[in-house]
């Protein structure tokens, strides 16, 4: 399967954490919050590479239509696949914050 989003390639790629304050990464590793930006960098990179082969076909530049499809629906699958992401990360957060000491 292709991922859209490179920095979401599975989770071999994301290192636990070590250290006794939880915030020293274990080496070589990405922190969840870098690799949650570098995948919201990736889906603007496809929308704006879509656009432009949008904006390429309206123009007359290009007439490969295939191509620009290609590019419009990896940046769909990739802007749905970070949306999935943020309501997944919206539902743990709200039952993390009924939870009652």
């Amino acid at each position: 399967m292709v991922n859209p989003i490179s920095g979401l390639g599975g989770p071999e790629q994301i290192s636990p954490v070590a250290g006794a304050s939880g915030t020293e990464q274990a080496s070589g590793g990405k922190d969840f919050k870098q690799i949650l930006l570098d995948s919201l960098d990736e889906v603007s990179r496809l929308q704006k590479e879509a656009d432009h082969g949008v904006q390429a076909l309206y123009r007359g530049d290009t007439d490969n239509v295939a191509e620009v499809f290609a590019a419009v629906n990896k940046a769909e699958v990739a802007f749905d696949l970070l949306m999935e992401i943020r309501n997944k990360l919206l539902d743990a957060y709200q039952e993390i914050s009924q939870i009652r000491v």
